[in-house]
């Protein structure tokens, strides 16, 4: 048995691989696509411009919206995508249940209500901020709200229910409804101005990706998966349960501060910069366990590349669908969630009661 095993494990490598590379495959389709549309026309010479070898009318025109603006767009919108459903395929790891999202860790609500106090408080106060400075308060700001909801979370549930994923998850909700609550306040005081800013933003959009954050996040995301790929085998022993993972070797409370700062750091990085963007995290990793089985060595990395697809061409239609108008991307993601959602709760209806 051993040695059949051994001559067939070349084969069977090849067969895991096969789904990796058809999304990858679909993935660079879609990246083709997004680029080709828009208000804007893409030719040839466009592509050649950055040679030197296309004629100066598209350098000066479709070139510049393919290089500056759609490429770097599209290239954004899939590491954006690919830090959530990273984020979503850990947080369901880690509470060992396919309808968790990094929103239950209240890495979303956190980002939110930082958000709306800076829109409509801090907004109000004429800090002394130079003008280059004020473009990154808001992302950085979010992006603190979200970090701060997740330590928070930490503390609190080590303190109240320690040791308990369980607690953790209550935790989280409990805090979701806390910066509920600063949200509804914001709301209820800010100005039509201060008001449509934050209505725009918890909608979401990508049209700020430009070279540099695409750098940034996929530094940040070659970071977090060198560290992931470091605990999918101990996040495999905490499927069969917190006593069993314990019992072989796992501490699950290291394991669970880890997920806890990686989720929030890859989500509270993407809302920080992108607004709310929901149902990638759900959808993503709950696709790729369908598709290739519970294995957090094959889910990780494929909910990324997931994740990306997703998010690409819900911006695509985001960007194309009311030319020359943009629509919010948040708004496709929810469309396109909302019905999963349900047929997930569908299938779990007889293991619920």
């Amino acid at each position: 048995m051993n040695a059949l095993v051994l001559q067939l494990r070349p084969f069977l490598q090849t067969k895991r691989l096969q789904p990796a590379t058809l999304l990858v495959g679909v993935l660079l389709l879609g990246v083709v696509v997004a680029i080709q549309c828009g208000a804007v026309p893409v030719t040839g010479s466009d592509w050649l411009s950055i040679l030197g070898l296309g004629e100066r009318q598209a350098r000066a025109g479709g070139a510049y919206v393919l290089w500056n603006v759609r490429l770097p767009r599209a290239l954004f919108s899939i590491l954006v995508g690919g830090s959530l459903g990273l984020a979503g395929a850990l947080t369901q790891g880690l509470f060992r249940n396919p309808l968790a999202d990094p929103g239950l860790l209240g890495v979303s609500a956190g980002a939110a209500c930082a958000a709306a106090l800076t829109i409509v408080v801090f907004s109000g106060l004429n800090l002394p901020i130079p003008i280059s400075w004020r473009v990154w308060l808001l992302p950085a700001a979010a992006f603190g709200g979200a970090l701060g909801v997740c330590f928070t979370l930490d503390r609190i549930a080590r303190w109240i229910t320690p040791g308990s994923i369980a607690g953790l998850l209550l935790t989280g909700v409990a805090l979701n409804a806390l910066a509920a609550a600063v949200i509804g306040l914001c709301t209820y005081l800010a100005t039509d101005e201060q008001l449509r800013s934050l209505s725009f933003w918890t909608l979401g959009s990508l049209a700020g990706g430009n070279w540099a954050l695409v750098a940034l996040l996929a530094t940040l995301l070659l970071f977090a998966w060198w560290r992931v790929h470091q605990l999918v085998r101990a996040m495999n022993a905490l499927a069969l349960g917190e006593s069993v993972a314990a019992h072989v070797g796992v501490d699950v409370r290291h394991l669970r501060s880890h997920v806890i700062v990686l989720v929030a750091v890859l989500a509270g990085f993407s809302v920080a910069w992108c607004g709310m963007i929901g149902f990638i995290g759900l959808i993503a990793p709950h696709l790729v366990r369908t598709w290739v089985g519970a294995d957090q060595r094959q889910v990780v990395p494929m909910s990324m590349l997931m994740g990306g697809l997703l998010l690409l061409v819900a911006d695509t239609l985001a960007r194309t669908i009311a030319i020359p108008a943009e629509i919010p991307v948040g708004i496709f993601t929810a469309l396109l969630g909302s019905p999963f959602f349900l047929l997930l709760l569908r299938g779990a209806r007889g293991r619920i009661g």
